[in-house]
Order: C-alpha cells, then structure tokens, then sequence
C-alpha cells in the first residue's frame, strides 16, 4: 500500500479545511500537487497529501482485522500504533493512522520524443525527471529500407542522463512519414545485407552516444511476419549481446495469442525469450479515433498483464503508462466527429475548474472523467489519469512482481505520478545495481 495519502475534494471544501485533516499546510499540498491557483480546486479531484504515512477512517462494517489486511499489518500493529487498548470499540469515521510500508525496488523507463530543434523547455524536463528514472528512451531513430538510420535531434540530453546514473536507451522504429510502415520492415527482415548493415549501424551509434540498451519498436506489423521480426530480433540479439548491450522490444497489448491483425506480428513467448526485458503498450483502449473512454482501464491492462506473465518471466516486464488523456467533442469519432484532442492530466483538471465540471470516478476503469458543453454549446467529455488511477497500475506491478513502469511521455505534467512512484518504490539506478 501506499504511504502518502490520496484525497478526493468534496464540494465545498478548501485546501485550507482539507490541510487541517491532515495537520498539514495548504501550501504544502499545493506545491506537492503543483496547484497553480490554491483558492480553485474541482470538486473530485484527487490530491495527493505530503504526509508521512497515511490515514484511515472507519467505515461502517469495517473490523481491526480487516483494516489490518488491507494495510498489510497484524491487529495488534494497528492498536498499538494508534493507541486502542481494546478492539471492539471501534466508531465510524474514528480515524486511524497507518505508517509508512516498506518500498520495493523497481525499474522505470520514460520516452523522450525530442523536435528539432530541441527546445530549452523540453531540457528542463529531462533535468526534472531523470533522477527518477532507470531508462531514458529516445524516440526514435528510423531504420531504412538498406539499414542506414535517421537519427533524431539529441542536443545533450545523453550527457544529463549519464549525470544522474540514468541508462540511455536508442529507440528504434519502422516509422516513414511520421508512421509505422510494415513495407519497411518487410523489407528489412528479408534482406540479410541491410539487417547486417542496420545491426552495425546502431552498435556504432551507441558507441558513439552512450546508450546501454537498444529499444524495438516495431508497430502496425504484417501479421504473416511473424517469424521473420522474431528471427531479425534474435539476429539483433546476439550481435547486440556481443557488443556488450542489452537489447529490449515494445510489445502491443494482447490478452491472448492473437496472430491476426496488427497485433499478430508480436510473440510474446518468442520475444520474451530472446530479448533483456518487454515493454507492454498497454494504453490506447480510448484514443483519437475512439468515442470517449479510459485510455488504459484497468481490466483491460490487468488481463495484458496476466497474458505476459504467462509468456515472458515477470522480473522482465515493464507495464506501459500514458501521461496523456484526451478531450473528446460530440459529435464523436464514430458519429463522424472530430479526433479527440490530447491533453495532460494536470490541463485535464485546469479544464475542469475552468468549466466549473465535477469529476466522477469510474471503479470499473479506475479512471476519472467528467464532462462539460463549452460556450459554444459543444458537448466535451474528458478521461484522464489522476493519483487514483496511477495507484491502480502501481498495485498491479506489485501484484504480479513485475520488473518495472515505462511511460509514454515526457513532456505531459503529471506531477501526482512523480510522487506517488518514489513513495511506492525505490528505482533501480543501474550503476548502483552494478555496485552492489
């Protein structure tokens, strides 16, 4: 469980009021949360209280017993701590304190998709966020048809990486005109000469660079490739192993073998077991094209999950986490509307106090959504990610013992994220690994 505590804003409250809760200030819980404006809040937005340790507060039908479990400690443990000298006189709403868990060491890989030219702004970012990363992944540099590389503006992002014991990661991908080309990689995985090129090319990049690990990312794939992407990555492997790199894939989310379509291309088992570690992509389920939804539900991810682990060991997969949500308009996608537009969480709830939109919470997604009508008279309805949301996929990896979150991307503020990841895990820093 976690330590710091997560709070939903009921109507009428202040940070003030909420502040006394939790005997903290309201500027702490602004700065944690970065809350531009402390006297506008939404009613149900999640905040994430800079406490140590956290509260509970009994629930009619709630034991000591079954507030210990859910906490992960004895009866005994929770009186003691708070006090209780007997454990049936518990009263509803009585508010127990439970102490901070013991953290679990895991991995973290963040994407970094820089233009050109790189930007002062996206620098600072990668200053911001490196220290709590193992990986950062720059995406992308774009093979070509004879395994020559188009390599993607850098500036000096690598070096700020490298200071803060981050591992660089070269992404590399089949895309052509800003998309993924399966022609492209049809033709790379038949041609022996321009693989053996391609191979060459990017041990000498990373050479060159600094990156420890080189990232596939092969999407929208003929599914009859199958074979040929497995070989060409078991080719990369043992020139990459060689080399001394490790070598890593991004996996489409699937809950079973599905070798059809544009996932079919994708062999978790075979992947798994060729490559260092596997990157799920589990996100996407609402997107552009989609009618309003959660981007990554729980459910759905949880059984991408359970497929993986079925397929690959644990200890090498990563769970995929958006940073991004999306605003959808009526008419929607699929009444041949207009594409929904992607925005952060933290602009996700800017725009719920803007217009005034109570956010609500769907159990089943574990995902927060609310909707308004602009002053246009347009219908909007916006899912995003919030401390609840990210709690969820937290426990997951958890619960499945997986090596560690990739997210997609940089650049989208999501500060409730960056809190709650160092409050339930230590991250995996690999010089130190290599120390020890």
């Amino acid at each position: 469980m976690m330590n710091l505590q997560i709070y939903v804003v009921q109507r009428g409250q202040s940070l003030f009021e909420i502040g006394k809760l939790f005997g903290v200030t309201s500027e702490e819980i602004a700065v944690a949360n970065e809350i531009p404006d402390p006297s506008k809040l939404a009613v149900g937005q999640a905040l994430v209280i800079p406490i140590t340790g956290s509260y509970h507060w009994v629930q009619q039908g709630e034991t000591l017993y079954s507030i210990a479990r859910r906490y992960g400690m004895s009866v005994v443990e929770v009186m003691r701590v708070n006090g209780i000298n007997e454990p049936n006189n518990l009263l509803i709403g009585q508010r127990l304190y439970i102490p901070p868990s013991k953290k679990i060491e895991i991995e973290s890989l963040l994407y970094v998709e820089p233009r050109t030219p790189v930007t002062q702004t996206m620098i600072g970012e990668v200053r911001k966020r490196v220290s709590a990363l193992t990986y950062l992944a720059m995406f992308s540099y774009e093979v070509k048809r004879d395994g020559s590389i188009k390599a993607p503006s850098i500036d000096d992002i690598p070096s700020i990486a490298k200071n803060a014991q981050t591992a660089n990661a070269l992404v590399v991908s089949n895309l052509e005109d800003f998309a993924f080309n399966a022609d492209l990689a049809h033709a790379l995985f038949t041609d022996v000469a321009a693989q053996n090129q391609l191979f060459g090319n990017l041990i000498q990049v990373a050479n060159d660079v600094g990156y420890s690990d080189i990232h596939f990312d092969f999407e929208l794939l003929y599914p009859e490739d199958r074979s040929l992407y497995t070989n060409f990555l078991r080719e990369a492997s043992e020139r990459f192993h060689t080399a001394g790199l490790t070598i890593s894939a991004a996996l489409v989310p699937k809950a079973s073998d599905i070798r059809t379509g544009i996932y079919g291309a994708h062999d978790y088992a075979a992947i798994g077991s060729i490559v260092d570690f596997v990157t799920l992509m589990t996100y996407e389920w609402g997107y552009t094209y989609s009618d309003p939804q959660a981007v990554s539900p729980i459910g759905p991810v949880t059984a991408v999950v359970q497929y993986a682990v079925s397929q690959i060991p644990s200890t090498k997969v990563f769970l995929g986490q958006n940073l991004y949500s999306y605003n959808w308009s009526k008419p929607y996608p699929s009444q041949g509307g207009s594409p929904a537009r992607a925005v952060s969480p933290q602009q996700a709830i800017a725009l719920a106090i803007k217009e005034n939109a109570a956010i609500e919470y769907n159990r089943q997604a574990q995902a927060p959504h609310f909707s308004y009508t602009s002053a246009q008279g347009v219908v909007h309805e916006v899912w995003f990610e919030d401390a609840r949301s990210i709690q969820a996929k937290f426990d997951l990896i958890k619960r499945y013992h997986l090596r560690g979150i990739m997210y997609w991307k940089l650049g989208l503020s999501f500060p409730q994220n960056w809190l709650l990841l160092e409050d339930n895990f230590n991250i995996i820093k690999l010089q130190s690994k290599k120390n020890r």
